[in-house]
This record gives C-alpha cells, sequence and structure tokens, in this order.
C-alpha cells in the first residue's frame, strides 16, 4: 500500500504530496520522504540538502530561484500555516510564468514537490512558522536570484486579509519583474 499520494497540479511536474499518517492516542507517525515511491512517481529526486527556516506572521519570502545550480525542492510545515507559492520560469513550458499556491500546515502536513525551472516563495499566515524543505542542489549564494513577489504580469492572489503589515527582506524587494527576466533568460 503506497503512503503517499501525488496530486497534479496545472503545472507541470508541480505536485501537492500528502502521506499517510498513522494517528492514535500518543500522536501520529508518518514518512515525509520515501524515495522508491517518489521515483515510482516519477520523482527522481536525489537530495543533497535540508533547510529549515522560522518566521512571523506577515513575513514574505521570495520569489526565488538559482540560474545555474537549479534546485528541484521538497518544502512542507512544521510549525503554524503558510502559503506557498511556484512560478513557472521554464521558457519551454506551456504554463511559462503561471503560479500555483496552496496553504501548508503543520496540521494538513501536506508537502510542495517544486521541480527545476520554477520560483519559489511563501507568505507566513499564522503567528509563526517554521518549513523545512529539501534540495537537489546545493545553495549557491552567487547564483541566487528572483521575481518581484508582486510582479503585474504574473498577478499572485497573495491572501492578504488578516495580515497587518508584509516583512520582506531588502533583497526580496529588489528582485526583477518577469519581463527583466524573460529579457535576462535569452542570454543564459
Amino acid at each position: 500500500m503506497n503512503k503517499f499520494q501525488f496530486t497534479v497540479t496545472p503545472i507541470p511536474g508541480l505536485y501537492v504530496v500528502e502521506q499517510r499518517i498513522f494517528e492514535d492516542e500518543r500522536g501520529y507517525f508518518m514518512e515525509s520522504f520515501n524515495r522508491k515511491e517518489f521515483m515510482e512517481a516519477g520523482l527522481n529526486a536525489d537530495f543533497v540538502q535540508d533547510n529549515q527556516s522560522n518566521s512571523k506572521k506577515g513575513v514574505l519570502r521570495g520569489l526565488h530561484f538559482q540560474w545555474r545550480y537549479p534546485q528541484d525542492k521538497l518544502v512542507r510545515v512544521i510549525k503554524g500555516e503558510v502559503f506557498d507559492v511556484a512560478v513557472d520560469l521554464r521558457k519551454d513550458s506551456e504554463t511559462f510564468g503561471s503560479w500555483y499556491g496552496c496553504i501548508l500546515t503543520d496540521n494538513n502536513k501536506k508537502q510542495l514537490y517544486i521541480p527545476k525551472g520554477l520560483a519559489h516563495g511563501f507568505l507566513v499566515l499564522s503567528a509563526e512558522a517554521e518549513l523545512l524543505y529539501k534540495c537537489t542542489e546545493f545553495y549557491h549564494p552567487e547564483d541566487e536570484c528572483g521575481i518581484l513577489w508582486n510582479d503585474e504580469d504574473i498577478n499572485i492572489r497573495w491572501p492578504l486579509d488578516g495580515i497587518p503589515a508584509l516583512i520582506l527582506s531588502k533583497k526580496d524587494k529588489d528582485w526583477m519583474g518577469f519581463r527583466e527576466y524573460m529579457i535576462r533568460n535569452d542570454h543564459l
């Protein structure tokens, strides 16, 4: 019996991953990753790095990607609630420039599998949130890049109700727009 359900999203290669949870009066147990089952689903990810972040309500991180060292990511929330977003930056994709977002929480235990070529970001909706994410490539600070979180061409509908003020890093305020990405991507 499979322990994972892989739900296709409108963006090819991007999946919502749900796992079987074994609960009783003591609490719960679950596998968050199983290489064999992921490979059977066509997700041949060789994860090399695990990351963890903690953020408070209103923090928006993203939309991040690496140019030369792209990463597949498996993202999950272990505390709190976030609106997690992926944007398709693959020029040869029929969903180029499209975005998909979903709520990840410590209660629903859903994960988002984000393939190479997609930018990633999230908005913290709870008082605090902790995320864990696996990556198939190491972080290369010189290769880090991003798309502006509120780019009008992408037009992500962030759930801002109940968020008193957004908290962004200077870097996340200054990323390029989607049109600039398209121009720069032509030269890679």
